[in-house]
């Protein structure tokens, strides 16, 4: 049994200017800490419910900005609080994935 049901990794990596995409030049320090605070207020973190993380590159950022659900295994990508809201809704609170933010 795994010491959260889900583990939910935001890919932060910046790379420099002029490099490829990376997923904190749009904007997923600032929606991962607003998960983070969302799932809180929600009731859903600690043990045996949601963990939110940060993670260094998770090399999709061409798709991103990125995060990865576990133990699922799912990816999505994200634009605004909206999609952040829709995916804690329905995958973490009813477990279905949301297919149209899906990687």
């Amino acid at each position: 049994m795994s010491y959260y049901q889900h583990h939910v990794f935001f890919c932060q990596n910046q790379r420099e200017p002029g490099e490829r995409q990376s997923c904190n030049s749009c904007g997923a320090s600032e929606l991962a800490a607003y998960a983070k605070d969302r799932v809180k207020s929600l009731g859903l973190s600690g043990e045996g419910k949601v963990r939110i993380n940060k993670a260094g590159c998770l090399d999709r950022c061409e798709e991103g900005p990125v995060m990865v659900i576990y133990p699922e295994e799912t990816w999505y990508t994200y634009l605004d609080k909206s999609d952040i809201d829709e995916i804690i809704e329905q995958h973490l609170v009813q477990g279905q994935v949301v297919e149209r933010l899906k990687i």
